[in-house]
C-alpha cells in the first residue's frame, strides 16, 4: 500500500515521511513555534519532491503524541480533515509505539515531558499500561524516544502496516490535562 504521508508535530518540529514502498523520504524541520502556518506547504513540498499530488495518496499516518498540546492537535486535526477530504484511512500513532518499533516487548518506552520529568509507557505483547509522568531521575532502565527523523520514520512504517485495516479515527494522546480552563459556556450541539 503506498504511496503513504506520516507526520508529526507533537515537539519543536514539523516532520514527514512519505512511504513508498520500497523507499522512505523524510524531512524535518526544526521550529519552536509555526507548525499550524508552515505544516500544509511543508507536506505539499515533499509531495511535490517526488512529482506526486495529495490524490496520489492511499492513507495518512500522525504522530498523537504525548506532546506539546497544540502541536498534537494541529497534527491531528491535519490528518483528520485530510483523510476526510481524500477519502483515504488515517492513522494515529503514539509516539510510545513509534519509539518500540522493533525492540522486544515488554519495553518501557520514556519520552520527554517539561521541567526534566519524562511520559513512562510499558507496552507488552497485549497491549499498553496506562502512560505515566515521572521525573527523569526517577526512571530507572527504559528506552529513551527517537529523534524526529527516526520518530516519522516509524510513525510511516506503523501506519502503513495498519491502514488496510479499519482503525480508529487519530486522538490526540494527553498524558495530563491541558493548561487551559474549560469554557464557561456549554459545548455546542453535534449534528450527525
Amino acid at each position: 500500500m503506498t504511496p503513504l504521508l506520516a507526520f508529526d508535530t507533537s515537539a519543536a518540529h514539523c516532520a514527514a515521511a512519505l512511504h513508498l514502498g520500497d523507499r522512505m523520504v523524510v524531512r524535518v524541520e526544526p521550529m519552536a513555534k509555526g507548525q499550524a502556518e508552515r505544516l500544509m506547504g511543508f507536506l505539499e513540498d515533499l509531495l511535490a519532491s517526488e512529482a506526486l499530488d495529495w490524490r496520489d495518496l492511499v492513507a495518512i499516518g500522525v504522530g498523537t503524541g504525548p506532546g506539546n498540546f497544540t502541536g498534537l492537535r494541529i497534527g491531528v486535526s491535519a490528518a483528520r480533515g485530510l483523510a476526510l477530504g481524500l477519502g483515504i484511512p488515517a492513522v494515529g500513532v503514539s509516539g510510545f509505539e513509534a519509539a518500540a518499533m522493533g525492540h522486544p516487548r515488554p519495553v518501557t518506552v520514556a519520552l520527554p515531558a517539561p521541567r526534566e520529568h519524562l511520559w513512562l509507557q510499558r507496552l507488552t505483547d497485549n497491549g499498553a499500561e496506562p502512560p505515566a509522568l515521572t521525573l527523569a531521575a526517577q526512571a530507572g532502565e527504559v528506552l529513551h524516544g527517537p529523534d524526529a527523523d527516526r520518530l516519522v520514520r516509524a510513525i510511516a512504517e506503523i501506519a502503513s502496516s495498519r491502514a488496510a485495516t479499519p482503525q480508529p479515527r487519530p486522538a490526540p494522546l494527553y498524558v495530563r490535562p491541558a493548561d487551559a480552563a474549560p469554557p464557561r459556556d456549554p459545548a455546542p450541539v453535534l449534528i450527525g
